[in-house]
């Protein structure tokens, strides 16, 4: 492995929540303090401290590239990919330069294309997406190698959960993206009466992605996205997928 591609975390999980955007600390700081906060750092860091590989390295990145006023747009992950080099700290988003890109993410771009009409700026690396004001927020944080899910149930879910019933209750008018059965159940969270948009559909995954009821491929989210926030906030740019 590269230095490059090393996406390992190696530091403190209390630095890299030491290091959240003051705009999200509303959310992080109470959860950090809980009992469940100090749960979930003792149990990444010993799991680092006993040489699990456990990635990614930049955790918050997803909050460190959107602050929750620029929010126009969520997306929510399961949780981190679990290959080397892959995951970022942003849902679904590889690092550049990937030689095969996740399945998943494949069928995002390839809907983004059939959607707009246009291929994605995107290749792998969706940060120009969260520059917008896409919110590409995992339910897990963090993951071990070769391990989906391996942090998944360890308290990663309040923080998440938190982080979008905020959103929600702060932002503009926004798109909430719930793909696949895990992200719907948060559904009743991003809910606000009419304000927000809520677009479900089946999870980008192979698995499911041209399964009933919604599939993916053909949900035309992306388009129904700058729709609503065209209708919703007059002369803002659409978001450019």
């Amino acid at each position: 492995m590269t230095p490059a591609a090393d996406n390992r975390l190696r530091r403190p999980l209390a630095q890299a929540f030491a290091e959240v955007p003051a705009a999200w600390r509303e959310v992080t700081d109470p959860f950090l303090a809980s009992a469940p906060g100090q749960a979930l750092v003792s149990f990444v860091d010993q799991r680092v401290r006993d040489a699990a590989v456990v990635y990614p390295d930049r955790v918050f990145r997803a909050l460190e590239l959107t602050a929750p006023q620029q929010v126009r747009v969520v997306i929510l992950g399961q949780d981190p990919y679990h290959g080397a080099g892959q995951a970022q700290g942003l849902a679904f988003s590889v690092a550049p330069g990937q030689k095969k890109l996740p399945p998943s993410l494949r069928n995002m771009l390839k809907e983004v294309q059939a959607d707009t009409g246009a291929a994605s700026i995107c290749r792998d690396d969706l940060t120009p997406w969260a520059r917008q004001g896409v919110l590409l927020l995992n339910s897990a944080l963090t993951v071990e190698d070769g391990a989906p899910q391996s942090h998944a149930g360890r308290g990663w879910e309040l923080l998440s959960d938190a982080l979008l019933a905020f959103v929600a209750a702060r932002a503009e008018p926004s798109v909430f993206m719930l793909w696949g059965a895990s992200a719907q159940r948060k559904r009743p969270l991003v809910e606000h009466g009419a304000k927000h948009l809520v677009l479900a559909a089946n999870h980008p995954s192979p698995l499911s992605a041209l399964r009933p009821p919604v599939p993916f491929l053909g949900c035309r989210h992306f388009s129904r996205a700058n729709a609503f926030l065209d209708a919703q906030r007059p002369g803002v740019e659409p978001i450019r997928w």
